[in-house]
């Protein structure tokens, strides 16, 4: 199973990973490397406990595009 997995770098120089299909499911790291590594538990965890408790495993989101702004 894949998932879209958005990285972003915090003003302590954190990256915090975040999982759309997967409200809820954040993790971080210190480097990328590390922060893509816990995310990929939690994902494992986040989806244990939905099927532990019967709940349907979400798909991926379907990324159309980016958007680019002047701003």
């Amino acid at each position: 199973m894949k998932y879209t997995v958005i990285l972003d770098k915090d003003e302590d120089g954190i990256y915090i990973a975040t999982v759309p299909a997967l409200p809820g499911c954040i993790s971080d790291g210190r480097t990328v490397e590390e922060a893509l590594s816990n995310i990929r538990e939690a994902i494992q965890g986040f989806i244990d406990d939905m099927k532990a408790d019967g709940e349907p495993i979400p798909k991926d989101i379907e990324i159309i595009g980016n958007v680019e702004l002047n701003a």
